[in-house]
């Protein structure tokens, strides 16, 4: 947010109370502007101060501009330097003033200081206005050709921002060709980097449309300028071109550490004439791998691998070589440059883990380390873990799984599943997960529960110990959605193994409207059916509660499945219970969360931040900083061409046609006067007429079906103790929540109600092909959604992640509805969290939410 106004703030010694002081001080460098008295240049450094300290709180002092230029006329370098750094930042902004400063800087870029010299030009060139590009040129020539290297240095960086200023002056100077020159004959090592980096930012800017530049940027990969830069001894010998006064430099020991990963950097893009080539320039940085600074490191861990990747033995020596260094800066850098080392050890422990099998104790998680540093170890214990090291690695895990941080604990939790279903000899690892369940804290329950499920799905021999500890705990504390949801499963797949398992399910389903997660929801349907098929006695009058329930269910997808369970029943019993509960097979192999393709291209960017996120560049990069990659290339494109605009299905008659999917045409007739449920394009079956009806219309094909529409679905229902052939009709499903399109909320009431309103549920959507290419700026959307009477009061963020605030209110009543948006187009999902004055129908408002945003983008 901008600084407050001056007169808002408080008063401080070091700031003035008004325009009088800095016209006192505007007179008192007047003043002293033309005297040669004795300690005159220690007044003024007070003055310059006093001006330097206003200008850094925000306070406008550009009114002494002149009086600072006058003032300049010293040898002070001190002085210099103030009065440099107040010209830099009022000569941009005041154009005309910047006219007045070109004659003493100019005069300064002659000084015999060398010092003065550069200070002096790096100021000029620091205006960046574009009316004074032509007084720029003799003084960047001049310190071109300056004796000192300080002064050179500082010219090849002036020439850079002299292209950026205008490309076609620095051009037609021919500085470029002046560069590469220094570049090549220079004896500063700094003064070589700088132009190195200079030349490859202007050539690459030029290749677009300069065949020249183009030729020269290829040039800077040519075998020659290589090893130039990192000159090996017995290929520069007896080269005069590439020596400076008949002294041969070691190059890349000369240049510091930012020249050194430019330099690396661009040696990674050099193609190898042959094997020797690869191996000189490995032997050339061998010492490198040994540098202090872990950026150094890196850069050269990145040379070696891209170098031998055609070499498959040398390259796994390669990892064996650079193992060392690596663990070594892990142990003795900052905790920030141990995650970063750390991130890009754990992409090449996944490539290579039985390289770092024997060291898995060096990522053993130390007391002092920050959670973010602790997370990654984990991830990577898990990684190496084999045959040979499995026990000590579980017993270490099982050691961090009662960590004071709950967010560690459960990440030791998992890892210990995870190394589970890695390995096949699994014995001591089930009696260790089955042991958190003793543990009596919800959390490590929850992530038991989960890890046990997938557990049993991957070894199923496994069930009669797990289900032995398992039936004794009580759903009633487990509250997280994904535990519940793993402990419905195994009732259901179980069921028969575990006695109370219809008693358990029964208490569950009669508690249905209490459930907010549609997860568990799901679950508790398909565990009713598994249930029913192997116990029917005792789960007859939960499943038919559990369907009816699911039939009237505001979300979609358990609305679905409980209509689906409910006419396969009706088709058949023994085709229910081979789609719903199939003969247990057990899973070889968990989908992995990245694709092949994505981790090869992560290794691509080895040494950059993709390896940090853990995410190709072109996620979080803009589309113009992607480099060589084509946006369509990987995610596919979002935008709706003509050609398959045609072919999409607008959202009206995409729920026409998915209705005629589970409607007969008689029964579409039935329902055309019929409210929707709410806003679903399905209507539940709530009177027995119209279920007989529906019972008798089915149109399935086969000999099955042919036998059975022909009776009445009533001792269907009475089977599945729904009783609707005698029982009154349920209550319809509540209307649309309505809101007030004219709602109004201050952005202080909004940000303190967020502040102390619980979350009231939390959602993931998928937006629609349309919506994604439509949603090019956040105002798009906020214009759609206010006119479904939903309102945006902040929103931020670009392509591919936007971020919006909501509010809305409801009609008639004084109840808000505040909602969290954040919408990542390449993955075409939306993460939304309600808070609400009323949480009941937080739910509704939810509904409508979706609504209006599945419409976002369509015609």
């Amino acid at each position: 947010m901008p600084p407050p106004a001056a007169s808002s703030r408080y008063p401080s010694p070091s700031q003035p109370s008004g325009k009088s002081e800095v016209t006192d001080l505007k007179s008192q460098l007047r003043q002293l502007a033309g005297s040669r008295a004795p300690g005159v240049d220690d007044s003024k450094r007070d003055l310059f101060k006093k001006v330097i300290s206003y200008m850094t709180i925000g306070i406008d002092v550009s009114s002494v501009f002149g009086e600072m230029v006058m003032c300049s006329a010293t040898s002070d370098i001190v002085l210099k330097k103030m009065c440099y750094l107040y010209v830099g930042n009022y000569a941009k902004g005041n154009p005309d003033l910047s006219l007045l400063t070109i004659n003493f800087l100019q005069r300064d870029c002659k000084d015999e200081d060398p010092m003065i010299r550069g200070l002096a030009l790096r100021s000029l060139c620091s205006l960046r206005v574009p009316n004074l590009v032509e007084y720029l040129l003799g003084p960047l020539g001049s310190g071109l050709k300056d004796n000192n290297s300080y002064v050179r240095t500082i010219a090849v960086t002036g020439v850079l921002k002299l292209y950026h200023i205008s490309a076609s002056t620095c051009i037609d100077a021919e500085f470029p060709a002046t560069l590469k020159s220094l570049m090549l004959h220079d004896s500063d090592a700094q003064v070589v980097a700088n132009c190195l980096a200079a030349l490859q930012e202007i050539w690459s800017l030029e290749a677009s449309h300069s065949e020249e530049a183009c030729r020269e940027k290829e040039s800077l990969l040519s075998k020659p300028l290589i090893y130039y830069f990192l000159n090996r001894y017995s290929y520069l010998k007896g080269r005069s071109k590439f020596q400076y006064g008949g002294v041969c430099f070691c190059r890349i020991k000369e240049f510091n550490e930012w020249a050194q990963c430019l330099i690396l950097e661009l040696a990674v893009k050099y193609v190898p004439s042959d094997s020797n080539d690869i191996f000189d320039i490995m032997n050339l940085l061998e010492d490198r791998l040994q540098h202090a600074n872990g950026a150094v490191v890196l850069a050269t861990v990145k040379v070696f691998l891209q170098l031998t990747l055609s070499m498959t033995d040398v390259h796994q020596q390669v990892y064996e070589r650079i193992k060392s260094p690596l663990l070594t800066l892990v142990s003795s850098g900052s905790p920030e440059q141990s995650y970063a080392i750390l991130s890009h050890l754990h992409l090449l422990v996944v490539r290579a883990p039985f390289i770092f099998a024997s060291d898995y104790k060096h990522f053993y998680c130390q007391y002092n380390e920050p959670s973010y540093v602790k997370k990654l170890k984990l991830e990577m214990l898990t990684a190496i873990a084999n045959e040979s090291n499995t026990y000590e690695i579980v017993t270490e895990l099982c050691e961090y799984a009662a960590n004071v941080d709950i967010e560690i604990a459960r990440e030791s939790i998992r890892a210990v599943g995870k190394i589970a279903l890695q390995q096949y000899d699994v014995n001591a690892i089930v009696d260790r997960l089955l042991q958190f369940l003793e543990m009596e804290k919800d959390y490590v329950t929850a992530e038991t529960l989960v890890l046990v499920k997938d557990l049993l799905r991957k070894h199923p021999q496994w069930s009669h110990d797990c289900i032995s500890v398992v039936g004794g705990i009580s759903s009633k504390n487990i509250q997280e959605p994904k535990a519940k949801a793993a402990l419905i499963w195994m009732l259901g797949e179980y069921a028969q193994d575990m006695s109370d398992a219809p008693y358990i399910l029964e208490n569950l389903i009669e508690n249905w409207e209490e459930e907010h997660s549609a997860e568990v929801r799901l679950h508790l349907l398909t565990a009713a059916m598994k249930c029913f098929f192997k116990r029917a006695p005792e789960t007859q009058k939960a499943l038919g509660i559990a369907l009816a329930a699911g039939i009237a269910d505001f979300h979609q997808d358990v609305h679905d499945r409980a209509l689906f369970y409910y006419r396969v029943l009706q088709y058949d019993v023994h085709v229910a219970e081979r789609v719903v509960s199939p003969p247990q097979q057990a899973v070889s192999a968990f989908a992995d969360t990245q694709s092949s393709e994505i981790k090869d291209r992560i290794f691509d960017e080895f040494n950059s931040l993709s390896v940090i996120y853990q995410k190709p560049s072109y996620i979080f990069t803009d589309k113009e900083h992607r480099g060589p990659f084509e946006f369509s290339d990987e995610l596919g494109s979002t935008s709706i061409t003509p050609e398959v605009s045609s072919d999409i299905v607008p959202a009206q008659q995409f729920e026409a046609n998915d209705k005629d999917l589970l409607l007969s045409t008689d029964e579409k007739d039935d329902n055309k006067g019929l409210s929707s449920n709410n806003g679903s394009a399905y209507t539940a079956p709530y009177e027995s007429s119209n279920i007989s009806s529906q019972m008798q219309e089915l149109a399935i094909s086969g000999p099955a079906a042919s036998a059975t529409t022909t009776q009445s679905s009533f001792d269907f229902d009475d089977l599945l103790g729904l009783g609707l052939s005698t029982a009154p009709a349920p209550t319809p499903s509540p209307p649309l929540l309505k809101l007030n399109a004219r709602a109004a909320l201050d952005p202080r009431a909004f940000q303190q109600k967020w502040r102390q309103l619980p979350i009231s549920l939390s959602q993931e959507y998928s937006v629609n092909p349309q919506g994604i290419a439509a949603l090019t700026v956040p105002q798009s959307l906020i214009k759609h959604m206010q006119s479904h009477s939903i309102h945006c009061i902040a929103s931020g963020g670009q392509s591919p992640n936007f971020k919006f605030f909501f509010f809305a209110q409801k009609e008639a009543e004084p109840l808000d509805y505040l909602t969290e948006c954040i919408i990542n187009s390449s993955s075409a999902k939306a993460q939304i969290k309600v808070k609400a004055d009323e949480q009941s129908t937080s739910q509704a408002f939810a509904t409508v939410f979706e609504t209006a945003l599945s419409k976002f983008g369509m015609p």
